[in-house]
């Protein structure tokens, strides 16, 4: 897999220069008490997907954790909550995707979320112990298989490492003792939030078909704009902007 120039930080502040997939949608937030700023801050669709599959996997490991639910009644909670996220996801990221080339890498996630589900929910209602003695390394696996073909659809070498943490994560649960529900959920829902907050490396633009000739000029111009922020300015590699 060519992954971005080895220059190109994994991680780093958000640059402002974003494309036409990515404006859609945008939310800024600048909270402010008189002239002082408290947080500000801009959020894509696709860290506003982060930021929803973080709230959601963190409620529903939490409550697995420490709240005595019965679990039937956790099943049907959270199978619906899931499925609503995964309508959410692919609604917001929809557009974006067909733009990138990578409406398989949404469908994909989808794909491994109702998987989880399915084997959830069956584990819960069939009483399937090897499921349920499982659940925790299933999620944190199929959430490695998501953001490794996810990394390597954007050549990216901040969700290959996500996904190998999630990896690694699943063999460090026998490390924990009870507490595998809040491991397991700390794990997802921060690699989430992180990477919603943060700039993550990625492959360098491309034609997009999608867009008018119009705002594909307005995206070489963006791309312009990001090269010339970049401390060296000179390789269009180490630029890609985050999606």
């Amino acid at each position: 897999m060519n992954l971005s120039s080895l220059a190109q930080p994994l991680l780093k502040e958000k640059q402002e220069e974003l494309d036409i997939q990515d404006l859609q949608g945008l939310w800024r937030i600048n909270w402010k008490i008189d002239r002082i700023t408290l947080y500000s801050g801009i959020y894509t669709r696709v860290d506003q997907v982060f930021i929803i599959w973080a709230v959601i996997v963190g409620v529903m490991f939490a409550t697995a954790q420490f709240l005595p639910i019965n679990w039937t009644i956790q099943a049907i909670w959270w199978s619906s909550l899931t499925i609503v996220g995964a309508i959410a996801m692919m609604s917001l990221t929809w557009f974006w995707a067909g733009v990138e080339r990578l409406r398989w890498v949404v469908c994909g996630w989808a794909i491994l979320v109702l998987t989880g589900v399915v084997f959830t929910d069956l584990g819960i209602f069939l009483g399937w112990g090897e499921i349920l003695i499982h659940l925790c390394p299933m999620w944190l696996s199929l959430s490695a298989i998501g953001y490794l073909f996810t990394g390597i659809g954007l050549r990216s070498r901040a969700l290959c490492l996500a996904g190998c943490l999630h990896f690694l994560s699943v063999g460090f649960l026998s490390y924990v003792g009870g507490w595998q529900f809040l491991t397991t959920g700390a794990v997802m829902s921060c690699s989430l939030l992180l990477l919603a907050q943060l700039q993550w490396d990625m492959r360098s633009p491309i034609e997009y078909a999608l867009l008018t000739s119009a705002q594909q000029q307005f995206n070489r111009q963006q791309h312009q704009q990001r090269i010339r922020h970049t401390p060296t300015g000179k390789q269009t590699t180490e630029v890609g902007i985050r999606k």
